[in-house]
């Protein structure tokens, strides 16, 4: 993966910035939207679009159980508010308990209360979380990337060299 995202064409800046952004929206509760909210964020800051999209693998079926209830909590502690211990299961209730007509006819009255004790500590847990992994992965991602395309870069000289020194004792 490494060596697959240093080829891709780009500054370093762009590249490590677009994994770190597809990354950070994965931390968000709008699941569904990970990919337009990540290429947005890409577009809007200047970064690599496609590395945006790769960056959203973070959040995956493995990693959500742990992702959506550490967004969750965190959230409910920067809000002040208590938070339900299985709020997995009151998003289960919540979306069992109105039929899809209902919650068209009256999305407010039907899931207003779920937007206000889950949707928002879990958005307001995911942007925390979202930019602190952000600032951890660009970091690292834009090291690495510099560093390899600077190699790559160098290697690539010194065959240039070689080739070219070749050809002159050739003619």
């Amino acid at each position: 993966m490494r060596h697959r995202l240093a080829r891709i064409p780009g500054t370093p800046y762009a590249i490590a910035a677009g994994f770190a952004c597809g990354a950070a929206v994965s931390f968000t509760p709008f699941i569904g939207l990970h990919f337009l909210l990540a290429a947005l964020l890409a577009w809007i800051i200047g970064a690599n679009i496609f590395t945006s999209a790769m960056g959203t693998i973070i959040g995956n079926p493995w990693t959500f159980p742990v992702i959506l209830p550490a967004t969750y909590y965190v959230g409910c502690w920067l809000l002040g508010m208590p938070g339900t211990d299985d709020f997995l299961a009151q998003i289960n209730d919540t979306l069992g308990r109105y039929s899809l007509a209902e919650i068209l006819t009256s999305p407010m009255a039907t899931l207003g209360p779920f937007l206000k004790s889950t949707l928002l500590p879990m958005f307001i847990g995911g942007l925390l979380v979202g930019s602190i992994i952000w600032i951890i992965l660009f970091w690292a991602l834009e090291k690495l990337v510099r560093e390899y395309k600077h190699k790559r870069f160098v290697k690539r000289s010194k065959t240039a060299k070689i080739k070219r020194e070749i050809s002159e004792d050739g003619n």
